[in-house]
């Protein structure tokens, strides 16, 4: 049986996930100005990308923008004239993203929402129904957001959640952490959505996706 690994991972790197110069500064840059290290992988921004395009999204979602580098990849996926709203809690986050989309020539399609994600997706709500939204902040928040972006995306619109692996730990590889046993929980809740097609694209730590069927 295949096992998942770095190595497979810098395969798929490099036939379809090569990081131009904007989106390596925006991974390699962000630890260094103090934003934590946890960007995803760029074959993970890839699939964000491919998934993006494949729904035709015009207007996307992403909660969590931490230093712009899965924001990139989604903005790329969008189709001409689309629309990232992108919502970060640190204003120094926000504005270190700001620079990276700058940068990689994105910043005109991506709006960065600045505060609490809660108020904020009350706020753009208005601007429904959305094609596609990625999850990727607080994780006991999941629940949450996930139900929001069942009720504000079209049908046949996508859901992106990340972490569903929790490093292993939702199948007892290695040691649960705080969030372990709620992204257990959490990946049943969707699992047991009757409005969702849904399964987990399992590079990097796991991105669980759901289609809107009804």
């Amino acid at each position: 049986m295949t096992i998942y690994n770095d190595q497979i991972s810098q395969y798929i790197g490099s036939l379809f996930a090569a990081e131009d110069e904007p989106l390596r500064k925006a991974r390699e840059d962000s630890p260094k100005r103090g934003l934590p290290g946890i960007s995803i992988k760029p074959e993970e921004g890839r699939f964000l990308q491919f998934l993006v395009r494949a729904c035709g999204a015009q207007k996307a979602v992403e909660i969590g923008t931490l230093g712009g580098y899965s924001g990139t990849w989604i903005a790329r996926g969008l189709v001409p004239g689309g629309k990232l709203y992108t919502l970060e809690v640190e204003s120094k986050h926000a504005e270190v993203a700001r620079e990276h989309y700058a940068q990689a020539g994105v910043d005109e399609s991506i709006e960065i929402l600045i505060g609490d994600a809660h108020h904020s997706l009350r706020e753009i709500k208005k601007l429904g129904p959305f094609d596609f939204v990625f999850i990727d902040a607080d994780k006991p928040s999941n629940p949450i957001y996930f139900d929001w972006a069942i009720e504000n995306i079209r049908l046949g619109g996508i859901i992106a959640t990340h972490n569903a692996f929790r490093k292993g730990t939702v199948v007892g590889a290695g040691e649960d952490d705080d969030h372990s046993e709620l992204m257990r929980q959490f990946n049943q809740q969707v699992a047991d959505e009757e409005r969702l097609i849904s399964t987990i694209y399992p590079a990097g730590d796991g991105t669980l996706i759901s289609v809107k069927i009804a």
